[in-house]
């Protein structure tokens, strides 16, 4: 039995690549279950996400084997030829494979290193293969140790706690400034991508009210629909901005949009309660000028960019302690698995029971030298070992019918060979 992580990514492929082996979540089920068919493995499971695409494979056939109906399979599945898809896929079989998938999910592989979300698309990914019923006992397994070993990984070390991005860097500014986010108010100025996710990041972390403004007034209302934001047009910020303790501008004007006379006069209307505003945008949105008022903490790009470098200096370091745990871990998985095989499985199964006659038999001789009577001896002999090895049964026996598990029940009177007293 072995292990096998198949993909491509963001660093092997470009996106019109990567598009065209994607896998449509509405038709995960029936594609996982064409998979089993197809490749003739044991357990299998789809990670598709916009950055990588891989497959994990438990199987008992030839690797080679396996790599020729796999790639046969995804040309027929994405109707793409294998000439596209060869040159972009990577290859993980048993510790490697085990690695790889520990790494991904603790974000060690991702195009920001140790973004959080990574891990919820494999939890998605492990739910769909449940599911489906492509997923056993060594798959399920893998993805719950994959699942602590993240969970180890973000406690342990810093990977997560660093802002990366400059919405979440604008963010995490703002929360270092004002104790409470609940009881401020934010302007937003801009309603593209870069806005969207301070948008999400704001909501997130239990923001008093957001305002969207935004030259075109149908585009700023679908995300604040889903935030619960109050809409404005651009014409309308010099009326609302005494009222924003945060202000985050990014649009794509090419002329400064938040003048210093505007925030001035917004300043006066507050009674000189500070503002915190950052500019995302290039060009700037926001006059240079404001940052000379006084009551004003004014960042550009520029400022967060060097924030966010220093914070990928301390994201790299924290990578290399969960290197460490990575490597330990996937190995102490892979030490699982090889006692799941067969042979070693019987055989330590011999050795143990070996182990316990041996010493029930030493002290039934030390009792027979110490004359105690042969009968009473063998007897007790008898009686100890049966209850040594009725012990495990029975427990699982008990369990099985305690929890309802017919089927488990079924399995075990057949595996013990318990005859039906009818």
């Amino acid at each position: 039995m072995s292990i096998v992580a198949v993909g491509i990514n963001h660093k092997t492929a470009p996106v019109a690549v990567r598009e065209k082996i994607s896998f449509n979540p509405d038709r995960l089920s029936v594609a996982l279950k064409e998979m089993l068919l197809a490749v003739q493995c044991r357990e299998v499971a789809i990670l598709s996400t916009c950055n990588r695409t891989e497959l994990y494979i438990v199987q008992d056939g030839d690797f080679k084997l396996t790599q020729e109906r796999l790639v046969q399979w995804l040309e027929s599945y994405h109707n793409v030829p294998a000439s596209v898809i060869l040159p972009s896929l990577y290859w993980h079989q048993d510790q490697q494979a085990v690695n790889h998938m520990m790494r991904v999910a603790c974000g060690l592989d991702s195009l920001v290193l140790g973004e959080p979300q990574i891990l919820g698309q494999m939890k998605q990914a492990y739910n769909q293969a449940k599911a489906a019923g492509s997923m056993a006992l060594v798959m399920d397994r893998l993805f719950q140790r994959t699942f602590g070993v993240a969970k180890q990984v973000r406690t342990e070390t810093e990977i997560g706690t660093s802002a990366v991005s400059v919405a979440f860097a604008g963010v995490n500014l703002a929360k270092h400034i004002f104790a409470d986010l609940n009881k401020t108010k934010v302007l937003l100025v801009g309603a593209g991508e870069t806005i969207e996710l301070v948008a999400k990041h704001l909501y997130e972390n239990n923001v008093g009210k957001i305002t969207v403004a935004n030259r075109t007034i149908e585009r700023a209302e679908k995300m604040a629909k889903q935030i619960g934001a109050e809409v404005i047009t651009l014409a309308q910020i010099p009326e609302h901005m005494s009222q924003a303790d945060i202000v985050i501008s990014s649009t794509g004007s090419t002329l400064p949009i938040i003048g210093k006379g505007m925030v001035e006069q917004a300043l006066t209307k507050r009674r000189h309660k500070p503002i915190f505003m950052v500019d995302l945008a290039v060009p700037r949105d926001i006059e240079e000028q404001v940052g000379d008022l006084e009551d004003v903490f004014l960042y550009t790009v520029d400022d967060l960019q060097s924030i966010i470098a220093k914070n990928l200096e301390n994201r790299r370091k924290a990578a290399v302690e969960a290197e460490t745990i990575v490597n330990k871990q996937s190995g102490s998985f892979m030490s699982w698995l090889r006692g799941l095989n067969t042979q070693d499985t019987v055989i330590n199964f011999r050795k143990q029971s070996l182990h316990e006659r041996d010493q029930l038999l030493e002290k039934a001789l030390v009792q027979l030298k110490n004359g105690k009577n042969p009968e009473a001896v063998v007897g007790e002999l008898a009686t100890k070992l049966a209850n040594k090895f009725m012990h495990a049964p029975t427990s699982a026996l008990q369990s099985a019918a305690q929890g309802g598990e017919l089927d488990k029940l079924i399995y075990l009177r057949d595996v013990f060979n318990i005859d039906d007293p009818n």
